[in-house]
C-alpha cells in the first residue's frame, strides 16, 4: 500500500481523537435547497480533498463530504472502502449561482483531479475513489458535457476523459468525522502530503474565484 493512501484504513488512523466502532452515517433526507441556491455533488478520490478545496470558492455556502453512485442505503465508510456498496467519495456543494455558476464549479473540478485514472486518484486505489459527476437536470448534463469537450479540446490531459456521467440517485451525507476533516486536521499526514498541495493549487490557479 503506499505511504499515504486512504484504502482501507483503521478507525484509528482518521483522526487524533478517531471515530467510534457505532459511528454511523446519517440517512438521506428530502433535499430542501435554501432560496436561489443551487446543488451539485461530484467525486474526485478522496472527499477530503474536494471539500477542503471547494470551501475556499465564493458562492460556495456549504459543502458536505458523503457517498453516492452506488446501491446500498446508508452506507457506512468501511462498507464504501471494502467495495461492497458501490458507492463513490463525493462532495455536495450547495452554491449561490449569482457569485459562481455550475460550469466554473466543473472547471475547477476538471482542474483540481485527474479525470483520466479509472478507480484511482494518487495512492487512493478502488472504485470508490472515482472520478464521477451525478447531475439533477437536463440542463446540469449539458453542462457537464459542454466543460468535458472543453476540456478535450484544450487537451488538458493527454489521455481520454473516464469521469462516470449519471443521474443523481441518492445522496448520503458521510459520518461527522469525514466533514470539514482538512479544516480540523491540518497536521494530519494525509492532509499535509495529498490535501494541501490541491488546495494550494486552486489558490493559484483560480484567484479571481476565492472567498474574500
Amino acid at each position: 500500500m503506499p505511504l499515504f493512501s486512504r484504502n482501507k484504513p483503521s478507525a484509528a488512523s482518521h483522526s487524533a481523537a478517531g471515530p467510534t466502532a457505532a459511528a454511523q452515517p446519517a440517512a438521506p433526507a428530502p433535499e430542501v435547497v435554501p432560496p436561489g441556491m443551487q446543488l451539485a455533488t461530484c467525486g474526485g478520490g478522496c472527499f477530503w480533498c474536494l471539500e477542503a478545496v471547494f470551501e475556499q470558492l465564493r458562492g460556495v455556502q456549504k459543502v458536505v463530504s458523503g457517498y453516492s453512485g452506488g446501491h446500498k442505503a446508508n452506507p457506512t465508510y468501511h462498507e464504501v472502502c471494502d467495495e461492497t456498496t458501490g458507492h463513490a467519495e463525493v462532495v455536495q456543494l450547495t452554491f449561490d449561482p449569482k457569485a459562481v455558476t455550475y460550469k466554473q464549479l466543473l472547471e475547477v473540478f476538471f482542474t483540481i483531479h485527474d479525470p483520466t485514472t479509472l478507480n484511482r486518484q494518487g495512492p487512493d486505489r478502488g472504485t470508490s475513489y472515482r472520478s464521477a459527476i451525478y447531475y439533477r437536470t437536463p440542463a446540469e448534463k449539458a453542462a457537464i458535457d459542454e466543460v468535458i469537450a472543453w476540456v478535450q479540446r484544450e487537451k488538458l490531459y493527454s489521455d481520454p476523459i473516464v469521469t462516470e456521467v449519471a443521474a443523481l440517485k441518492a445522496f448520503y451525507p458521510a459520518e461527522d468525522y469525514h466533514q470539514g476533516y482538512f479544516r480540523n486536521n491540518p497536521y494530519q499526514p494525509y492532509c499535509q502530503v495529498i490535501v494541501a498541495p490541491k488546495v494550494g493549487k486552486v489558490r493559484s490557479k483560480f484567484i479571481s474565484m476565492l472567498k474574500a
